[in-house]
């Protein structure tokens, strides 16, 4: 399993993985935390990401992934990780150490933690 970053989870409703993601994803059952859900209704509100979250297409999706609940473990994690960073990213991280999952992101502050297990 595979516990997904915001901007990774775009990139596959996109359509825009590397050769790499792509292989990743198509190995392994996926998960995201459910701030991931709020994120993305916060870049469309923003304007910065065009997407309907109300479309078919998008709620299919979903049905794909696992949706983690934050627990009060995983927002203790959060406060205690090797690195800052907004705290969406923060709980995607905190996710994958609670529930023992590697987390697949770009995220360059993520990527050089050494407590969060990385999809690799």
């Amino acid at each position: 399993m595979l516990n997904l970053d915001t901007h990774v989870l775009v990139s596959i409703l996109n359509g825009e993985l590397s050769p790499h993601e792509d292989d990743l994803i198509l190995k392994n059952e996926l998960a995201i935390s459910d701030v991931v859900l709020w994120e993305l209704a916060k870049l469309i509100q923003l304007g910065r990401l065009e997407m309907d979250l109300d479309s078919l297409e998008f709620r299919r999706s979903l049905r794909e992934v696992l949706i983690l609940p934050i627990t009060l473990d995983i927002a203790r994690a959060s406060t205690r990780l090797d690195f800052s960073s907004d705290p969406a990213d923060e709980i995607i991280a905190a996710t994958s150490i609670v529930e023992k999952i590697p987390l697949l992101t770009r995220d360059r502050r993520i990527l050089k933690s050494r407590i969060v297990p990385l999809a690799r």
